[in-house]
């Protein structure tokens, strides 16, 4: 198991100023989106062309790629001068596990009465565990109340099962499920496990920004590479959302309509938008036109 999950890696700044996206960052989002098929692989022009369409230099790209094969994500393959990159085993099932968060979130109606909450006691020299731990119960709406003690307003038994039998953890952990007695889940905020203030905020921007893509007629109005850029720069922000709404019942924390809003506006426009969009970077990272299935499929 590597040191790092998905979503953790080295800040590389793009060469014109765009904070808010990382190089490595944005090629696990844009390969998790259009290279899922067994043994697809990318060509590693293409893929420097596509970064660069976000602003990234030549010379940003390569680091970021050549990072992501240092990080046991992707494996290069080399035929004469060119070189290819195709997912690695660990890639998939990372990103396996991201679509099941990603296309479940905020789909339905969080339940008062159920709370997952995790403990656990992995060593010291077992850092990197715990680390990989910590970022993917995140990922999953947990938060901290204690170093080694998360919970989460969901039940959350299969998912922590299968995380701490892929982490290899599940001697030094235990879970428990209940409910919180009513009238006192409000203090749960005040411990910090969660940070929610921001929230709403945030789901406003992002309809703000990507609302305008819900009318046909401002689609219609982008071509194939515009179609590209907005859906993964829509996919990219979405991604965070996971990581930072833990999905509370409104009566503890409102929010859950601008929540309910955001995803109703991600859903429509990356449907509507997958067709173009695997269309350009099927031409300029594959060098082929795709067939219509080939865009990331919906976990039910």
């Amino acid at each position: 198991m590597q040191s790092e999950t998905l979503s953790s890696r080295p800040k590389a700044q793009p060469e014109r100023g765009d904070a808010a996206l990382q190089p490595q960052d944005l090629a696990v989002t844009i390969l998790g989106a259009h290279l899922r098929r067994p043994g697809q692989r990318v060509w590693s022009g293409g893929m420097v062309e596509i970064l660069g369409e976000f602003g990234f230099s030549t010379e940003a790209a390569r680091a970021a790629l050549s990072r992501l094969v240092t990080r046991g994500l992707l494996e290069r393959q080399r035929e004469g001068r060119l070189v290819f990159y195709t997912l690695s085993s660990r890639a998939h099932e990372l990103l396996s596990e991201g679509d099941r968060r990603i296309f479940t979130f905020g789909r339905g109606a969080p339940a008062a009465d159920a709370w997952t909450v995790v403990w656990h006691t992995i060593p010291e020299d077992r850092r990197v565990e715990r680390a990989q731990l910590a970022q993917r119960l995140r990922f999953l709406g947990f938060g901290s109340v204690q170093d080694a003690t998360w919970i989460a307003a969901s039940d959350r038994e299969q998912e922590i099962r299968a995380l701490l039998d892929a982490l290899d953890v599940e001697e030094h952990a235990s879970m428990f499920l209940g409910r919180i007695a009513r009238g006192t889940e409000r203090a749960l905020l005040l411990s910090g496990a969660w940070d929610v203030d921001d929230l709403e905020r945030r789901y406003r921007g992002f309809i703000d920004e990507y609302g305008i893509h819900l009318d046909a007629r401002t689609r219609a109005a982008l071509d194939p590479r515009q179609a590209f850029t907005v859906r993964t720069r829509m996919l990219h922000t979405f991604r965070g959302f996971p990581s930072s709404d833990p999905e509370l019942p409104e009566s503890i924390a409102p929010g859950a309509a601008a929540r309910a809003e955001a995803v109703v506006t991600f859903d429509a426009i990356y449907d509507a938008l997958a067709e173009p969009a695997t269309q350009h970077f099927a031409e300029v990272a594959l060098g082929e036109a795709p067939p219509l299935e080939q865009a990331l499929p919906r976990v039910s």
